[in-house]
């Protein structure tokens, strides 16, 4: 196995690569907030990416947020870029856990893959995209294991709170647990907000609309990551573990007929653009118009992030203890709650930050070789739940 503590040839326990990026930028903050988390009380640390000024400036507006000025003198920077091989390897030769913050991952993730597994570096990232998650276990797993390395994908807002919802869910259940749903609410202070990215697409491609009771307004199946991440968890748990699977169902509430009125319309616009050139090209250029301010290039203000919060409802359902789940209808249900801060700049660093922490502080708990995993697969043993709950993502039984 790759080793989890640092040496004098690897001399930092993260590097976060991407820092300069929007999301980067509070992955760096939390990083600072969550320090003392690390092995012994001492988390070494640096950041990385394409440019030296950028990352300069990063660091300088954490060290401002945080009223830490020592972080401009202690945090090291690193120039690498994911067009350049050897400086990937160079920077990974130096890290125990890369946390890769280059999105889209479809165009930069793969590279950043490839050389902590060719450097025995762990990885980490907050993709919410099924398709390169899947590739990279397709591509990258077999090899992975031979290094001991574990390369650990979505461990932002995709999609841990889902994912380990679902294992909290069935912790908490006495008995067999057969099947889950999550509903997804995300709301927005006085300041607005943006929505989800899989909200819009999910009406985009024609998710099928309904009233649920449960959440008292319009839902569509959640076509982002979470239903893939979580059924190749579930997989895991059954073939490695031998633990009963549990089947799975998404969906986010998508609010009253006026909000339907738009997604559908913001649909069909998408829908028609994105078939030419131009109009890809409009589409990105103008986010904010063609999504009715759901979308921006700047991105949400602070003030916006700080009125913003999700709610994860969980509704499970099994046999109870004693009961024989080959026989007859389940006849226990339970419901739980995930609930946190704002999800893409807020929760997404929190869960990053404590993925990262988890693996350093209780590798014993991760799987027995390294590979390509999802965050339940190789969290489902530890004290992640607890390591969460203590910073804003909160779990519990309703």
């Amino acid at each position: 196995m790759a080793a989890f503590s640092t040496s004098s040839s690897r001399p930092y326990h993260i590097i976060i690569f991407g820092a300069s990026g929007f999301t980067g930028q509070f992955v760096v903050e939390e990083v600072a907030r969550t320090a003392s988390e690390g092995p012994k009380g001492n988390l070494k640390w640096a950041v990385a990416g394409r440019n030296r000024t950028k990352l300069e400036k990063v660091v300088e507006q954490a060290a401002e947020a945080l009223s830490k000025p020592e972080l401009k003198s202690e945090v090291d920077i690193l120039v690498a870029d994911v067009s350049d091989p050897d400086s990937l390897a160079v920077m990974c030769k130096q890290a125990v856990i890369v946390l890769s913050c280059v999105g889209p991952y479809r165009f930069f993730g793969e590279p950043v893959v490839q050389s902590c597994v060719e450097n025995g570096t762990h990885c980490i990232d907050i993709s919410g995209e099924p398709q390169f998650l899947e590739r990279m276990q397709l591509n990258y797993h077999d090899q992975a294991a031979e290094k001991g390395v574990y390369i650990v994908g979505s461990c932002g807002f995709d999609s841990i709170p889902a994912d380990m919802g679902v294992i909290y869910t069935r912790d908490q259940f006495k008995g067999t647990l057969t099947a889950i749903e999550s509903f997804l609410t995300v709301s927005a202070g006085t300041e607005g907000g943006c929505i989800h990215d899989g909200t819009w697409q999910s009406a985009i491609y024609g998710g099928t609309l309904f009233y649920s009771n449960e959440l008292q307004q319009y839902a569509i199946p959640f076509m982002g990551s979470d239903p893939s991440v979580v059924k190749r968890t579930q997989r895991y748990l059954n073939e490695e573990l031998t633990e009963s699977p549990v089947q799975y169902g998404a969906y986010v509430g998508v609010g009253g007929i006026s909000n339907i009125f738009k997604l559908v319309f913001a649909g069909l616009m998408f829908f028609f653009l994105v078939k030419f050139s131009f109009g890809r090209n409009l589409l990105i250029k103008f986010p904010e118009f063609f999504s009715f301010g759901f979308f921006s290039k700047e991105g949400p203000t602070r003030k916006q992030m700080e009125g913003s919060s999700f709610r994860f409802i969980f509704h499970g359902e099994g046999y109870t203890e004693g009961s024989d789940p080959s026989e007859g209808k389940p006849n226990g249900k339970i419901r739980t709650l995930v609930k946190g801060p704002e999800a893409g700049y807020v929760a997404t660093p929190i869960a990053m930050v404590q993925a990262a922490l988890t693996m350093l502080n209780e590798s014993d708990s991760l799987p027995k070789t390294g590979g390509v995993y999802t965050p339940g697969a190789t969290f489902a043993k530890t004290t992640i739940v607890d390591r969460l709950n203590k910073h804003g993502i909160q779990f519990s039984v309703l």
